[in-house]
C-alpha cells in the first residue's frame, strides 16, 4: 500500500480538492463564473508547456480535467469527449446531489496498461547451469534462451503456479501483477481489450483500495466538496461535521485534537461531534444483538461498521445475510443523534472510507448523512481557506466518547468494545468468541470458515482496509501514525467503555432495523 508516503499523486489530488474548494468558497452558485474559473484551472496546476509527470503536459492537463470534473462530483468522460471541462457542472451545484455511480473510476486515458498477473524472468537472471526454474515448471513453460544467457517463459504455457520463482536462488522470476487489481479483494478488476485497467460495478464494494494503490493515479473517487462548501455557505441552514475515529493525526502535528471543533468551524461548519460516540452507541447495539441471537437463533454474528465488508458479505455469501449485524453504523447514529437535537441541521461525515460514500446513498440513509467527504478532501478545503493551523485557539474536542469507541479506527477494536460490553452487562454468558480479519481478501476467507462452520458461536468483525479505517483509501497519514495517535486519545477518553455512554439511553429512538439489501442504493 502507498498509504502514508507522500508522492505526487497526492499533491495533484490535494492541487484538484484545494481548487474545487476555491471555487465553491469564492463563486458559489455562480454559474458563469464558475465554468469561466473551471477551465483555468489545469492550466494553474500545470503552468507551461513542458510534462512534469508523464509525455505529454496535454494529456496531464487532460486528466487533470477529468479529475476536477470527479472531483466536482461529475462523470469521468473518455479520450474522444472533446466538451469543455465545465460540461455539465450545472449539476455540481444542486443542493441535494448524492453520489451517483460509479462511485470508484478509471480514467482510462491515464492508465499505464500494467502487466495482469504475468510471471516474468528479470535481469536478475544469472543463467546459471542448473536452471531449475525450468526443471520444476509443471508445463514446460520455462526453457532458457541460449544467445541472451537468460530464462524465459512461454506466457500461453505459464498457469502461474509460481514454482519457478520459488526455485530460482537469486529471487530472478517475479509474478508481476497490476496493483490495483492485486489490491482488490472482490477481484473486481480485469484487463479491457485494450489492456487497460476496468472495473466490474457488479463486484465493487467501493472500499477505495485500487484507488490507493494505483502508482499512476488513474483511479478516482467522486467527491462532494463542492456541495458540502455550498451548504456552508447558506447560513439559514446549520452544518455539522460528524468525525470518524481516524481522524488522530490526520491533518498534521499542529492540528491537535483541541484545535480541531476551532479548524472546522473556520471551514464555515456550525460545530464538530465524534463519531466514536455512535460508535459507543453501535457496540451496545451489537452486544445486545450477540447475547440475544447467537447461537439459538444464528450460526454466528458479523459486525456491521464497515460497509465495504458488509456489501461484500451480502453480495458473495447471501445465505448469511441475516448474520451481519442489524445495528446502524456509528456515521448513522451519530448523524440520527445530531438531526434530533438540531432539527433541521445538515450533516457531513468526515473520515477515512470511500465507501461511506456508497453508505450515505442508501436511501433509507441519505436523508441522516447529507455529505461525506474523506480526511483527503477535507485537507483541500483547509488548503484553499489557507487555514493555518498554529493560530486556531484552543477548546474542549474531548466531549463524551469513550476509549472504546475510539478504537473502532483499528482493526480488531470493534470486537473488543463489543466483548467489553457484554463482559460488563452479561457477566455470565461465558467467553465471548473472536474472529477478525481485514482486507477483503482475508475477509473473504473467514467467512468462507465460517461458512464451513469454523466459527460458530463467534463474533466476526471484517474490515475492508488492511489494518482498519487507519488505511483507508481517504487518509492522508500512515497507518501506524494514526494508531499511535489513535492510542493516545483512547487513554484522554471521557469514558474507558461504550456502556457508560452519556447516550446510551436514547438508543431505542435513533436505531431502526435495516433490512435493505447491499444492492439498495441510488
Amino acid at each position: 500500500m502507498m498509504r502514508g508516503i507522500y508522492t505526487s499523486i497526492n499533491t495533484i489530488r490535494k492541487q484538484v480538492y484545494a481548487e474545487i474548494a476555491r471555487l465553491a468558497y469564492h463563486y458559489g452558485n455562480d454559474i458563469d463564473s464558475l465554468k469561466t474559473e473551471l477551465s483555468k484551472v489545469p492550466y494553474k496546476i500545470l503552468p507551461g508547456e513542458e510534462s512534469k509527470y508523464r509525455e505529454s503536459i496535454f494529456l496531464e492537463r487532460a486528466i487533470v480535467r477529468e479529475r476536477l470534473r470527479v472531483a466536482l462530483g461529475l462523470s469521468v468522460r473518455t479520450a474522444e469527449d472533446e466538451g469543455p471541462i465545465s460540461e455539465g457542472a450545472e449539476e455540481a451545484t444542486k443542493a441535494e446531489k448524492y453520489y451517483q455511480p460509479p462511485l470508484i473510476n478509471i480514467i482510462k486515458f491515464a492508465c499505464n496498461k500494467c502487466p495482469d498477473n504475468v510471471m516474468t524472468v528479470t535481469n536478475a537472471c544469472q543463467g546459471c547451469l542448473a536452471h531449475p526454474c525450468s526443471e520444476v515448471c509443471p508445463k514446460n513453460a520455462v526453457s532458457f534462451d541460449f544467445s541472451n544467457k537468460k530464462s524465459i517463459i512461454d506466457a500461453e504455457k505459464c498457469i502461474k503456479c509460481g514454482k519457478c520463482a520459488a526455485a530460482c536462488q537469486y529471487g530472478a522470476i517475479i509474478n508481476l501483477k497490476r496493483p490495483c487489481a492485486a489490491a482488490c479483494g472482490m477481484n473486481a478488476i480485469k484487463s479491457d481489450e485494450f489492456g487497460r485497467a476496468n472495473i466490474d460495478q457488479e463486484k465493487c464494494v467501493s472500499c477505495g483500495m485500487c484507488l490507493a494503490n494505483c502508482p499512476f493515479g488513474a483511479i478516482v473517487d467522486k467527491a462532494q466538496i463542492f456541495q458540502t462548501i455550498l451548504a456552508l455557505r447558506n447560513e439559514e441552514t446549520p452544518v455539522y461535521a460528524a468525525i470518524a475515529p481516524a481522524v488522530s493525526g490526520q491533518f498534521g502535528p499542529d492540528l491537535k485534537p483541541e484545535k480541531i471543533r476551532s479548524a472546522f468551524k473556520a471551514l464555515g461548519f456550525t460545530d464538530v461531534v465524534e463519531v466514536a460516540i455512535g460508535a459507543d452507541l453501535c457496540t451496545i447495539e451489537e452486544g445486545e444483538d450477540f447475547v440475544k441471537e447467537v447461537p439459538e437463533k444464528l450460526p454466528f454474528m458479523a459486525t456491521s461498521c464497515c460497509p465495504a465488508w458488509a456489501v461484500m458479505s451480502k453480495k458473495l455469501f447471501p445465505e448469511f445475510s441475516d448474520t451481519i449485524s442489524m445495528a446502524l453504523t456509528p456515521m448513522v447514529l451519530t448523524a440520527r443523534l445530531l438531526k434530533k437535537h438540531h432539527p433541521g441541521c445538515k450533516v457531513a461525515f468526515i473520515g477515512p472510507c470511500a465507501a461511506k460514500k456508497l453508505e450515505a446513498s442508501r436511501r433509507t440513509i441519505r436523508s441522516d448523512v447529507d455529505f461525506v467527504l474523506t480526511f483527503e478532501e477535507v485537507m483541500g478545503m483547509f488548503e484553499a481557506k489557507e487555514i493555518k493551523f498554529k493560530e486556531l485557539p484552543e477548546s474542549d474536542f474531548m466531549h463524551g466518547a469513550s476509549a472504546d469507541g475510539r478504537g473502532f479506527a483499528v482493526s480488531g477494536g470493534v470486537a473488543q468494545a463489543v466483548v467489553n460490553y457484554i463482559k460488563h452487562k452479561y457477566p455470565d454468558f461465558g467467553e465471548v468468541k473472536v474472529a477478525k480479519a481485514d482486507g477483503l481478501a482475508e475477509c473473504r476467507k473467514m467467512l468462507a470458515l465460517a461458512k464451513a462452520g469454523k466459527y460458530n458461536g463467534y463474533l466476526l468483525e471484517g474490515m475492508a482496509c488492511p489494518g482498519g479505517c487507519v488505511s483507508g483509501a481517504g487518509t492522508v497519514v500512515s497507518s501506524v501514525k494514526t494508531s499511535s495517535d489513535i492510542k493516545k486519545h483512547m487513554s484522554v477518553s471521557t469514558h474507558q467503555h461504550s456502556y457508560e455512554s452519556d447516550y446510551k439511553d436514547i438508543i431505542g429512538v435513533l436505531e431502526e432495523k435495516d433490512m435493505e439489501a447491499p444492492e439498495d442504493y441510488v
